[in-house]
């Protein structure tokens, strides 16, 4: 029987990733790095460590150290998401859907907690939510369970009563590999790309979602 509903937050709830995108292509000019589209894709879900360790790897560079880099990207990240920052189509009709049928309400993201609660009161639909969880406070973040496990923990349910909303890749193998049934909402530029297929199910957008009556996901996915 599903008992919780837990979603991503960034490009799942929120718009948000133009944001980070444009923080982070400001802040990497500093060590001359270009973002491209293919970097942008590959990163997206990902934290801004994992983000940084990425472009190391790929690019090496000595200073500014990637705790300055990253202390430059969550703040004008930050900044710019709560000022200005819309939801997603579909994200808060769903979220009042879910409530109403009775299901318990998480985000697991891989932002800070308080950008996470910021967004919420942002959305105004913070009320709705039982707990929110961030990836910055596992050991490891997405692709790894652990926000995941761990939010189905602070809920009080198992991982096999929760389905999952992701958007990225990254969060989809998070979810999947907690044991959860995966709704994968791929941005419409990767959403023909089979590596989101190992998700149980996948829209084109929560909009859609609602709109086809949960979008082929039977009905007894909710009540079962």
């Amino acid at each position: 029987m599903i008992k919780a509903a837990i979603f991503d937050m960034d490009g799942l709830l929120i718009d948000s990733e133009p944001m980070w995108t444009e923080a982070a292509r400001s802040v990497m000019q500093k060590v001359n790095f270009e973002i491209t589209d293919a970097i942008r894709i590959q990163s997206t879900g990902l934290s801004i460590k994992l983000f940084l360790d990425l472009c190391h790897q790929i690019q090496p560079w000595n200073t500014p150290s990637f705790e300055e880099l990253e202390t430059e990207i969550l703040e004008k990240a930050h900044h710019d998401i709560l000022a200005r920052a819309e939801a997603m189509p579909g994200a808060v009709a769903l979220v009042r859907e879910l409530k109403k049928q009775g299901l318990k309400l998480a985000v697991a993201s891989a932002s800070h907690m308080e950008l996470i609660e910021g967004v919420l009161k942002r959305l105004e639909i913070i009320d709705y939510f039982d707990t929110w969880h961030s990836g910055e406070l596992e050991k490891h973040t997405k692709p790894h369970p652990a926000v995941y496990l761990t939010t189905a923990q602070k809920l009080g349910v198992l991982p096999g009563e929760c389905i999952a909303f992701e958007d990225s890749h990254a969060g989809l193998r998070a979810a999947h590999a907690a044991g959860m049934i995966t709704i994968s909402v791929p941005a419409a530029e990767v959403f023909e790309d089979k590596k989101f297929d190992m998700a149980h199910y996948k829209i084109p957008s929560l909009e859609k979602y609602i709109l086809s009556e949960m979008s082929g996901v039977p009905q007894s996915v909710i009540e079962n």
